[in-house]
Formats: C-alpha cells, structure tokens, sequence
C-alpha cells in the first residue's frame, strides 16, 4: 500500500465519521416528525428516504475499506 492509498483511506475515515453524524441527525429528525405527524405522513417518508440514502453512503464508503 502507498502513500497515496493510505491518504485516500483517511480521507474515506473522515467522510465515514462525517456520514455516520448526517445519520444519525436525520435518524431524530425522522423519529420526531414520526411522532408528531405519524408513520406514513409524506414528510416522514420524505426524511425515511433521505436516511435511506445516507446509509447507502455509509455502506459504499464503509464497503470500499474493506476492499481498498
């Protein structure tokens, strides 16, 4: 492994770390507009498709360190 691969590795780690607060900000956005608005209210979704996304993000940063 070089030099370049393991500056590219810290910069996937700070991106990681910075996707998991977007994560879990979103997560307690999703469950207080649930308990205000209910489950299937079009903003929960809404947010519930956001965090989908996210995690997503998470997966493929998570998944190229285990490759890379």
């Amino acid at each position: 492994m070089g030099i370049g691969d393991e500056i590219m590795k810290m910069k996937s780690l700070g991106k990681r770390n910075v996707t998991l607060m977007q994560i879990n900000i979103k997560k307690r956005e999703m469950y207080t507009k649930a308990r205000h608005f209910g489950m299937t209210h079009p903003t929960v979704v809404a947010c519930s498709q956001e965090l989908d996304v996210l995690l997503n993000q998470y997966q493929d940063i998570h998944q190229y360190n285990y490759v890379g």
